[in-house]
């Protein structure tokens, strides 16, 4: 998530319980997330700090600015955006094609850990696997072996 957003501190706080992607075609987690699913966030740069499940996901498709504009002005605020930065999205929204939005609940702060995106590529804005270890960096400790002849 963009830190300057402050996104992350309104999920921690109940502010922001719906996180939404928009895209002009389908991909991650589209058609690959549920209720139940839990879903771990970070701001760019630092390490996972936050952990939330699925109560709910809507998919909109076939998108028009006119849609758009109607899935801002129901959901926006619950999307942590103030009603006077409702404008600025819908521009930065207006020509997208397809709109997710993940209903959250019982948003939980964990010990931080580090990501490994590879597979996912360094840009990924979202990952789904099926097991946390798969993306967790592992902190390598080396140990001296002493071999003996």
């Amino acid at each position: 998530m963009r830190k300057s957003w402050g996104l992350l501190e309104k999920i921690r706080n109940g502010e922001k319980t719906i996180e939404s992607r928009w895209y002009l075609s389908k991909r991650a987690p589209w058609n690959n997330i549920e209720k139940g699913d839990v879903v771990y966030f970070k701001n760019s740069g630092e390490p996972v700090s936050l952990m939330t499940k699925v109560s709910k996901v809507l998919q909109f498709a076939e998108l028009t600015p006119k849609k758009v504009r109607e899935i801002l002005d129901k959901y926006g605020q619950k999307d942590g955006l103030d009603i006077g930065q409702l404008d600025y999205f819908f521009d930065l929204f207006k020509e997208k094609k397809y709109c997710l939005l993940v209903f959250l609940e019982q948003p939980e702060n964990i010990s931080p850990f580090e990501i490994d995106k590879k597979g996912f590529g360094s840009m990924s804005a979202w990952m789904v696997f099926d097991k946390l270890e798969r993306i967790k960096k592992i902190k390598q400790s080396f140990k001296q072996k002493t071999l003996i002849k």
